[in-house]
């Protein structure tokens, strides 16, 4: 399972960890370069492999963890004109710093706005109501395992998706399409933000 992540910041690594210690080779990429990353790739393990943004974005399956400013500069570093049904996994909220001001979305869900970003792509939202902390810890905890909503358009994206989460070790909710999936996952404003859910045995 090969698993790419444009954005090393703290979710980013955080995703890395765990997706690392489930046995995935994660390829990582950030807009400073691959020697940037080779202290942070010694920490986590040889699963994880420093590599540029471009490089980042060829898996089947693609993380976006960026801050929500950082995303079109992001997309134009992967230099990909057609994500050729890739699954492409967006973690943005509609706000970041240096304001964290939220974003003027026109009423539309943020991962609306994201997917015409990558056009092409299989987009699902996920991993974006809980902390790095929570996100980097293990999934498996005495009362439960923790709680993954993701919502998508594509049944089957969502389906691998929902597969990737739970062989990592946490629950997967699909909450289906991103209108409304999206909106109730969606910081802020959604219902479903920032809880901390576990799924008990």
């Amino acid at each position: 399972m090969r698993i790419g992540i444009i954005g090393a910041g703290a979710l980013g690594q955080a995703l890395a960890v765990r997706f690392v210690a489930a046995g995935a080779e994660v390829l990582l990429g950030d807009s400073r370069g691959p020697r940037s990353l080779r202290g942070l790739a010694d920490s986590i393990g040889p699963g994880l492999t420093p590599v540029t943004v471009a490089e980042a974005a060829d898996p089947e399956i693609v993380v976006l963890a960026v801050p929500w400013r950082g995303l079109s500069e992001a997309v134009r570093a992967a230099d990909v004109s057609d994500w050729q049904e890739r699954i492409v996994i967006d973690t943005a909220n509609p706000l970041g710093p240096p304001d964290f001001r939220v974003a003027d979305l026109q009423g539309r869900p943020s991962s609306e706005v994201v997917a015409g970003l990558v056009p092409g792509a299989r987009l699902v939202k996920a991993f974006n109501t809980l902390t790095p902390a929570l996100v980097g810890a293990d999934p498996r905890t005495p009362a439960g395992r923790r709680v993954i909503f993701l919502s998508g358009n594509h049944a089957g994206a969502n389906h691998r998706v929902a597969r990737l989460v739970e062989h990592v070790g946490w629950a997967a909710v699909d909450l289906g399409p991103l209108a409304d999936g999206g909106r109730l996952q969606q910081f802020p404003g959604g219902p479903l933000s920032t809880l901390g859910l576990l799924l008990q045995p």
